[in-house]
């Protein structure tokens, strides 16, 4: 698949992701996954996986950050180290604001996070697990998170944020330069 058409792909995904997520939310006004809501940034079980072009659009939104940002992703980055243990915050995460500063170029599994189920088990954070167990979301019309790996499929190998973003190499052209 070329570069072109992997970025077309990726974006349609984006599209029909953010559309599953407004229906989620216009049914459930009380959706807790929203702005303000970091839960599930401060309790992964393993850092996101990254498709090559889902890489190469947070590479370019972290190049737009200011130096000091870049620099002190780079180091939470570095203190994950090269296997960190669940639970993981995101490196990504903005500790004092609890914001993302790449949301809009946030991983899929970010983005489809507390909206997909995969078969039998809900891929979400313990307050929705307590509504879907009290029987409040009975009536929710869940994404597949199995269409979604098909779909990432072709856009190439995956791996996780932090091979991605290896702090000052040539791997993550928005690092710091010593």
């Amino acid at each position: 698949m070329s570069p072109s058409t992997a970025t077309e792909e990726l974006a349609a995904l984006d599209h029909e992701i953010d559309a599953r997520v407004a229906l989620l939310r216009s049914a459930h006004p009380d959706w807790p996954c929203t702005k303000g809501c970091d839960a599930c940034c401060h309790r992964l079980a393993a850092l996101p996986q990254l498709t090559p072009p889902e890489a190469d659009r947070l590479r370019a939104t972290l190049a737009e950050l200011p130096t000091a940002e870049i620099a002190a992703i780079h180091a939470r980055l570095a203190a994950l180290g090269p296997a960190p243990t669940a639970p993981i915050t995101c490196p990504l995460l903005d500790p004092q604001s609890g914001a993302c500063p790449v949301y809009a170029a946030r991983p899929i599994a970010c983005r489809s996070y507390g909206f997909y189920v995969e078969r039998d088990k809900g891929l979400y954070c313990q307050e929705i697990a307590a509504r879907v167990a009290a029987g409040s979301l009975n009536d929710a019309i869940w994404g597949n998170h199995a269409a979604i790996d098909r779909r990432l499929s072709p856009l190439g190998p995956r791996r996780a944020l932090n091979e991605w973003l290896v702090p000052d190499t040539a791997t993550c052209p928005a690092a710091p330069q010593p």
